[in-house]
């Protein structure tokens, strides 16, 4: 007798949920329906990745029983673990693309223009596909009407770096068709990594009641532009350390490495250089010690985001009006400067935007937040 297979999250058809319970012939004992079935692809920068996550609130408002699936690049994997909203997720290979074109989904959702990302929405068999897909010559298109403001940004320079005032999760959340209400992103520690942190402080002599300047240094390599000097940061550096109330910490990835070394040097002894090697998870770990971070427009901006940490963050080649800092902190750019935004990877005015940032302001408003938050200290130690 054919026997009907669970319609359940916790059912894999490989072994029992619970120990000496059969679902498949006693039927679920926990039993979790699946629900709506959805594929979010989001390949690109890992950035991008956290900055979706804000996405997963509205999801789940428009779709309160179902299951979402996520495909990534396995470098960005590790920041959606421990996502209360996300089920599966699945690292960007051969098998997890034979898998998802296995299965079918009522839909898919994909973040990315771009041909790969576009292929797997192509080849997925789901009821509705929104974002963006491939034609027959390969082109990529909007596949929902939801989706075309996000199209036309990237069509038209004007339009993104002009005009455009909406940020990255608005029109985002236009593409999906979903409400928006400025959801925040979704990142979240397991209690080894709180331990880690904890122990980590320890290790450095961080105190509870110090207050942490961490400087995320670099960005990724694709745009180096988006770098401040080497010779600024150690400018900011000194001029913190004089006060005598800040303990500093530079943050990054791999390709900072060389560029961190450079400025401990200046320092040593008086800062902590965290490892840039540890991968995402520890380096999240190392940025939730700041209480303050000084970054460009990076991975380690939306990392901070995702901390809900206060960011004191410098545009020149990117989009400010993109990204929301949740009103946790300010964004420095030149507004008048004629060529920025622009997304040039070699800048032909001398990188003007980056040598106009203003050094004074930063130090000013890490001054403002270090008494705001000292003040709220007080207040609470008051009651």
């Amino acid at each position: 007798m054919k026997q009907k297979i669970p319609s359940c999250k916790r059912f894999t058809g490989y072994k029992p949920c619970f120990p000496d319970h059969n679902c498949w012939e006693e039927g679920c004992k926990e039993n979790i329906p699946i629900g709506t079935k959805i594929l979010i692809v989001n390949l690109d920068a890992m950035g991008d990745v956290l900055m979706t996550t804000a996405q997963l609130p509205a999801i789940k408002r428009k779709f309160p029983d179902s299951t979402i699936y996520w495909i990534t690049l396995s470098n960005a994997a590790g920041l959606l673990l421990n996502n209360q909203y996300i089920d599966k997720v699945y690292s960007y290979n051969a098998e997890s693309l034979s898998v998802l074109s296995a299965m079918e989904f009522d839909y898919v959702m994909n973040v990315d223009k771009s041909q790969r990302s576009c292929a797997i929405v192509n080849s997925v068999k789901a009821k509705n596909k929104l974002g963006f897909g491939l034609d027959k010559d390969g082109k990529i298109i909007p596949l929902n009407e939801g989706a075309f403001y996000n199209y036309k940004l990237g069509m038209d320079d004007h339009l993104k770096f002009k005009i455009n005032e909406r940020t990255g999760q608005d029109y985002l959340a236009e593409t999906f068709e979903l409400d928006y209400k400025r959801d925040d992103y979704i990142f979240n520690f397991t209690d080894d990594e709180l331990k880690f942190i904890s122990e980590y402080k320890k290790k450095v002599k961080i105190r509870n009641t110090d207050f942490v300047v961490g400087f995320n240094t670099g960005c990724s390599n694709l745009y180096p532009n988006k770098k401040m000097t080497i010779e600024q940061h150690i400018t900011l550096i000194s001029r913190l350390l004089k006060k005598k109330k800040y303990k500093i910490i530079l943050l990054g990835g791999p390709e900072d490495r060389e560029r961190n070394a450079k400025i401990f040097a200046r320092f040593k002894g008086k800062i902590i250089n965290t490892p840039t090697d540890d991968r995402v998870r520890k380096g999240a770990c190392y940025e939730s010690i700041a209480d303050v971070i000084i970054t460009g427009d990076s991975f380690g901006m939306h990392l901070g985001i995702a901390l809900k940490k206060f960011i004191i963050v410098w545009f020149g080649v990117s989009c400010w009006t993109e990204i929301d800092l949740y009103d946790r902190g300010i964004k420095l750019f030149q507004k008048d400067l004629f060529c920025s935004p622009c997304w040039k990877k070699v800048c032909p005015y001398n990188l003007e935007c980056i040598q106009m940032i203003d050094l004074d302001r930063m130090i000013e408003e890490v001054d403002n937040y270090y008494i705001k938050v000292k003040s709220s200290d007080n207040v609470r130690l008051a009651k």
